[in-house]
């Protein structure tokens, strides 16, 4: 049998687990060949190294509703079948698997982690998903209380027509929630007011959710069977790699070697050679050309089309897809000796030293750029060098490549954090050590200007017989990471019974609300 190729660009979880899930079919006789542009695996999902302590970009949680993703990533990963270094310090009590690996003695071992996410408005600390607490009460004050329960209960009554994100956010919340604890920082996130977002952003990551079904949530804990799927933004806990989600998807990368498959690095796709509706190859850094019987892709939609070339693709699909917009990332990696609010005198969730048990929290602040922090040693111990004494954190920023944040040098960005998180009052800038900066290009797309029209684009790419687009920036779509997988693994089920599985169900991943709500 003669042997296909299937040139798969980009090195992330969509890259990867395409490859890894062909591997598992060799009766196909299809050979797996990832192209990268990096010398890098992960994509936004990599882990990088700064003096001892890693940093985690963006934070991935290893949750999904989905078994098969489950499955893959524990077949990569090994679930912990002994206590990890906080674990054994607090002497707390944590899922283990029989036969698992020791954290403290192996490295390929994925830890059980609890999640806490919280809100932090007015300088205090608010539940995410926004609950119906008698500290929301408490924090929010006697009038805001008053407004967002008449905001609410008006939005119960009268829906608007979701025409926006706000519309979206207003009628689950009401607008006096929307404004206090969504507004600020999704004008963060995207540089644009939520009513000139398309509201598909919240149908996609916030399905299903509201107040009713976080109240819900909380009467039905107690009685639940388990194995009972529960709304993503609702979960208590999560599975995550020891030295954080690059260490998976390195493991990946190094299982689809070991079993054959190629890993390139240093390969930007410059040129795509159409024939018909066919793919015939790929040109590589302007100049050596690769040719292969598939293409799975998760490259940005917008960089694809210029790869196409303006003359070979419909004029208004090439406008609609080379305009489509992008959120880019900031980090700043902080080291610090301790924070200035600690984890009370009697802590619900204990933690090593007393710091603070949140793996984020939103910034609602309005007076700071400062869009979300996370604590990276309660992501796993062995993200922090020294876990007792230190505390490890990365403040999240968003910005437009080419604007004023993204110009600014590191010297002078990492000086503005620090001024920033110092008035917020969660760090003293003396007890700052150490800082690093780290910039992302294209890590969020985004979902307003040509974004409307994106599914002209959506059209064109199912007319291309041999091109399958997957992954957060392959679809243009804001997904999870499990969806990201997901998608791929639905393309190789796609090339390998294509009567069975259609193109379009590759699209088809992360749009239907059973998917996100219920398994």
């Amino acid at each position: 049998m003669n042997k296909k190729t299937c040139l798969i660009i980009g090195a992330g979880p969509a890259g990867l687990s395409a490859a890894y899930e062909l591997l598992k079919h060799p009766e196909a006789g299809i050979h797996p060949i990832i192209l990268e542009e990096t010398n890098e695996i992960g994509g936004i999902s990599r882990t990088i190294e700064y003096h001892g302590n890693r940093i985690d970009i963006g934070g991935h949680r290893f949750f999904s509703k989905s078994d098969v993703v489950m499955d893959l990533w524990k077949e990569v990963m090994p679930l912990q079948g002994a206590p990890a270094k906080d674990d054994l310090i607090l002497s707390r009590d944590v899922p283990l698997a029989e036969g698992g690996p020791n954290p403290e003695e192996e490295d390929r071992v994925m830890l059980n982690r609890h999640r806490l996410s919280r809100i932090f408005y007015l300088h205090k600390f608010f539940d995410y998903p926004v609950s119906m607490r008698w500290s929301t009460f408490h924090n929010m004050g006697f009038g805001r209380t008053w407004k967002a329960g008449w905001g609410y209960l008006g939005a119960c009554i009268k829906k608007r027509e979701e025409k926006s994100l706000a519309d979206f956010y207003i009628n689950r919340f009401g607008k006096p929630l929307y404004e206090m604890f969504f507004e600020a920082y999704t004008e963060k996130v995207w540089g644009r007011n939520p009513n000139q977002i398309d509201p598909s952003w919240g149908a996609q990551r916030v399905k299903g959710l509201s107040l009713w079904k976080t109240l819900g949530n909380a009467i039905a804990k107690p009685f639940r069977r388990n194995g009972k799927k529960v709304e993503t933004s609702l979960i208590e806990s999560f599975l995550y790699p020891k030295k954080g989600p690059g260490q998976l998807y390195e493991q990946m990368a190094a299982l689809v070697e070991e079993k054959g498959g190629e890993i390139r690095f240093g390969k930007k796709v410059t040129g795509i050679v159409l024939e018909g509706n066919t793919i015939k190859g790929l040109v590589l850094n302007g100049k050596e050309e690769i040719t292969g019987d598939y293409i799975i892709s998760s490259m940005p939609i917008k960089d694809l089309y210029e790869a196409m070339g303006k003359e070979n693709v419909p004029e208004k699909v090439y406008d609609v897809a080379t305009t489509l917009p992008y959120r880019d990332f900031i980090t700043v990696g902080l080291l610090c000796k301790k924070l200035l609010i600690d984890n009370g005198k009697k802590p619900k969730y204990p933690t090593v030293s007393n710091i603070l048990p949140d793996t984020w929290i939103y910034v609602q602040e309005r007076e700071v750029k400062l869009g979300r922090l996370q604590i990276f040693n309660n992501w796993s111990p062995y993200m922090v060098k020294d876990l007792e004494n230190t505390v490890w954190m990365g403040l999240e920023y968003f910005a437009s490549e080419g604007d004023e944040m993204w110009e600014m040098s590191d010297e002078d960005f990492i000086a503005m954090a620090k001024k920033e998180v110092a008035l917020i009052k969660v760090v003293d800038e003396n007890d700052i050590v150490d800082a690093v900066r780290i910039k992302v290009k294209k890590a969020y797309p985004a979902y307003f200007d040509s974004y409307s029209e994106i599914d002209v684009v959506r059209e064109h790419i199912n007319t291309i017989d041999n091109l399958y687009c997957v992954g957060r920036n392959g679809q243009h779509r804001y997904n999870n990471m499990d969806h990201s997988i997901l998608s791929a693994i639905t393309a190789v089920e796609s090339i390998l019974d294509p009567e069975k599985v259609s193109k379009q169900s590759v699209w088809d991943v992360n749009t239907e609300k059973e998917y996100h709500e219920s398994k």
